[in-house]
């Protein structure tokens, strides 16, 4: 007996697969942290609904639904965790050659060699900075005023159980 010739298909080169651009990659992430948070909140939710057994039979069936659902989210969490990490390594992959992204923090980060501009856009250059500051300025009320009622919300929750 003999083994029959093994039949190879000619080689093709591959086609070099395409560079996925870092911001899809990243709204990829965005839409994978969404899908961790919801999930979370739904775990939190059916351990909510889900009565500790004191004496009263609930119906088998409901209990099963539960508990599949919270497997099903259990097992997948992991998963998703793994799926970000990975969307970050390479992100920071395709990245690492660019700098830092710094928010503007009203100090001039490089100073920059102006090759003699006309007034009117040297006056323009400095009504945009003020701009920028005062866009910063308010972003930055704003996120305490979110941070405050975050807080807040957080106690009256706590208060609350």
């Amino acid at each position: 007996w003999s083994t029959p010739p093994e039949q190879t298909a000619p080689a093709q080169p591959q086609p070099p697969l395409r560079e996925i651009p870092p911001v899809f990659l990243c709204r990829i992430g965005q839409e994978t942290v969404q899908d961790i948070v919801t999930r979370t909140m739904e775990i939190f939710q059916i351990t909510r609904a889900t009565q500790l057994p004191n004496g009263v039979t609930q119906s088998h069936a409901l209990y099963q639904d539960r508990f599949g659902r919270l497997q099903e989210h259990l097992r997948q969490l992991p998963l998703l965790f793994r799926k970000l990490r990975l969307l970050y390594e390479r992100c920071v992959e395709m990245t690492s050659d660019l700098q830092e992204l710094v928010p503007y923090d009203g100090e001039e980060l490089v100073s920059v060699h102006v090759e003699s501009c006309s007034p009117l856009v040297l006056q323009e250059r400095r009504e945009v900075l003020e701009v920028m500051r005062q866009k910063n300025q308010e972003m930055k009320v704003l996120m305490d005023q979110m941070r405050n009622l975050l807080w807040d919300v957080n106690a009256m929750l706590t208060l609350r159980k």
